[in-house]
């Protein structure tokens, strides 16, 4: 009999009634959470579980960030969302050669920018006076 994980439950269901702007606030929570396990790594004393907790959880977080990049809509978006797409592909190279060299600098660094972003995803989004209007794909346009 398979049982179900509340855990798991919650988030899918979070995830499926969650807003545009709700959405990106999550990636960057498990963008993070990622890169924080990643660093536990660099702690264990068996090398093997080093390397593979430092591995698993750096590839997790690239692909979120990578999520993070599909997702913009640089048409649309103008120059706010051509940097964000500078800064995601930075990202995903400062942590492809974190997870090469097994060093944690590069980690440390992009915690810091994803939190300077989600506080500031956050505040929009608690800022927000009504409801989000999206088009008919979804994206977002205005509030109401």
């Amino acid at each position: 009999m398979n049982r179900l994980n509340p855990w798991e439950s919650y988030r899918n269901v979070a995830t499926q009634t969650a807003s545009r702007g709700q959405l990106v606030l999550m990636l960057y929570d498990g963008a993070i959470r990622k890169l924080e396990q990643a660093l536990e790594g660099f702690d264990l004393d068996d090398p093997a579980e080093s390397i593979s907790r430092i591995n698993n959880n750096l590839q997790r977080a690239q692909d979120i960030i990578r999520e993070l990049n599909y997702s913009l809509d640089v048409a649309r978006g103008g120059e706010l969302a051509a940097q964000l797409r500078r800064l995601y592909n930075y990202f995903d190279r400062v942590l492809d050669r974190s997870n090469r060299a097994k060093e944690s600098d590069g980690i440390h660094e992009v915690i810091g920018r994803l939190n300077m972003l989600r506080g500031a995803w956050a505040e929009m989004l608690q800022n927000q006076e009504g409801p989000p209007v999206a088009d008919a794909d979804g994206a977002l346009l205005a509030t109401a």
